[in-house]
C-alpha cells in the first residue's frame, strides 16, 4: 500500500548521479562534471575557522555571501539569493512560478533535474530536442510557447553536450517570450565558456525583466561537496525565492567556503585551474577526432561523444579503471580530470573507441 501521492510522481525517472568507485577499487572518475583538484587552501581556512562555531545555527540570510556576490557581479543585494546548490534554486523557482495547468520548456537532452523540478511543481513539461548540432533549437523553443507558459530553462552550456547559444539567438528567443514568462539561464559551466558569441547571463538581467541566471560554486570553484548555488534576478523574482526556500540551508561551512573562494587571493589559483581545465578540454578532443570518434565541440568541462552504444562502452570503460558517464543510447560523456586522468582515459579510447 502506498500513502496517496499526486500520480505524476509516478512517471518521473530519479535522478542516477554518475557512478563513483567502489571502496577499495581506485578508478579513475570522470563522470560527475567535477573540478579534479581539491578546496583551494583559501577555502580549507575559512572552513576551519568556521568549523569551530558549529554550535550555532548559520546565518539565515547568507549576507555575507549575499552582498560579496552582488559586489562581484555589479548588482544589488536585492537581486541575489544564495541556496543549497542551483538545483534547489531551481526546484524553487519552478514551484514558485508554475504549477498545474502551466508549461514548462525546456530542451533534450539537457541536465536530468529539469523533468524532476518541473513535474514535483505540478506543471507540464514541454520538451524541445536539441537541433543536429546537439545544442539547443532556441526557434523551436520559442515556437512551442503557448499563453499556458510559465518558464522557459535553457542551459548554457548545455550538459551533457557541451553546447553554448549565441547571443543573437538567445535575444530573439527573449523577444518572443511575453515578458511574464521567466527564463531561467542555468550557466553551472560558464566560467569554462571561451566562446564569444555566447552570453553572459548576468548582462542580460540588466536589460530583460524576467531573467534569472543560475550559477553554482560545484564546478569551476571546486566545492561541490559544500552544495552552494546563486540566483540573480530581478529583486521581485528574487524575493519570491526567498519567500520559499528552506531555512538554514546552507551551513556555516558553506558560507565561510564559498566567501573565501571570491577573495582575490584565490581568484589568481583558481583562474590558473579553470586554464587548466580548457587547455586539457581541447586536447582530449582533439586526439578524440584523431582516433576517430564523433565528438561535439565543448565550451564546458566535459566532452560528449555521441553513439548509441554508450552503456556498453561506458561499463568497458570502468571494467578498465575508468568511470564515465552513458545517456541511455545518446551518447557517452568524459569530465575533464587530470592530465593524468585525461591520458588514462585517452589510452583507454584508443583501444575502445577508435574508428578505422
Amino acid at each position: 500500500m502506498t500513502v496517496k501521492h499526486r500520480a505524476p510522481i509516478d512517471g518521473l525517472v530519479a535522478y542516477k548521479p554518475g557512478r563513483a568507485p567502489v571502496a577499495g577499487r581506485p578508478k579513475v572518475k570522470l563522470s560527475s562534471n567535477e573540478m579534479p583538484f581539491g578546496p583551494l587552501p583559501a577555502v580549507l581556512d575559512a572552513i576551519s575557522r568556521a568549523a569551530t562555531t558549529l554550535n550555532r545555527y548559520p546565518d539565515f540570510h547568507r549576507l555575507e555571501l549575499t552582498e560579496a556576490l552582488a559586489s562581484r557581479h555589479g548588482v544589488d543585494p536585492s537581486q541575489v539569493v544564495v541556496d543549497n546548490g542551483s538545483g534547489a534554486l531551481l526546484q524553487v523557482l519552478a514551484s514558485v512560478i508554475a504549477g498545474p495547468g502551466d508549461e514548462i520548456i525546456y530542451a533534450w537532452r539537457a541536465f536530468e533535474s529539469y523533468p524532476i523540478v518541473t513535474a514535483v511543481s505540478g506543471a507540464t513539461a514541454v520538451t524541445v530536442p536539441l537541433d543536429g548540432r546537439y545544442a539547443h533549437d532556441l526557434a523551436a523553443m520559442a515556437a512551442a510557447v503557448t499563453d499556458r507558459t510559465r518558464m522557459v530553462i535553457v542551459c548554457n552550456p548545455n550538459n551533457p553536450t557541451g553546447t553554448v547559444v549565441s547571443r543573437a539567438e538567445l535575444g530573439r528567443l527573449l523577444d518572443a517570450l511575453p515578458d511574464d514568462v521567466l527564463l531561467v539561464l542555468d550557466e553551472a559551466y560558464q566560467d569554462f565558456v571561451t566562446d564569444l558569441r555566447s552570453p553572459r547571463g548576468l548582462d542580460l538581467v540588466g536589460e530583460r525583466p524576467n531573467v534569472a541566471v543560475l550559477r553554482t560554486f560545484s564546478k569551476a570553484y571546486g566545492l561541490a561537496g559544500l552544495r552552494v548555488g546563486y540566483c540573480v534576478t530581478r529583486p521581485e523574482t528574487a524575493e519570491l525565492i526567498r519567500k520559499a526556500i528552506v531555512g538554514f540551508s546552507v551551513s556555516t561551512l558553506a558560507q565561510a567556503g564559498a566567501l573565501a573562494a571570491l577573495t582575490p587571493e584565490a581568484g589568481v589559483e583558481l583562474k590558473e585551474r579553470i586554464a587548466h581545465v580548457v587547455e586539457e578540454r581541447t586536447r582530449v578532443t582533439d586526439e578524440l577526432i584523431h582516433l576517430g570518434v564523433p565528438v561535439v565541440p565543448s565550451q564546458a568541462n566535459f566532452v560528449f561523444m555521441p553513439m548509441p552504444d554508450g552503456p556498453a562502452m561506458a561499463a568497458a570503460f570502468e571494467e578498465r579503471g575508468v568511470i564515465l558517464r552513458a545517456y541511455a543510447t545518446d551518447g557517452l560523456r568524459v569530465t575533464i580530470g587530470t592530465a593524468e586522468e585525461n591520458d588514462r582515459f585517452l589510452t583507454l579510447a584508443a583501444e575502445l573507441l577508435r574508428r578505422p
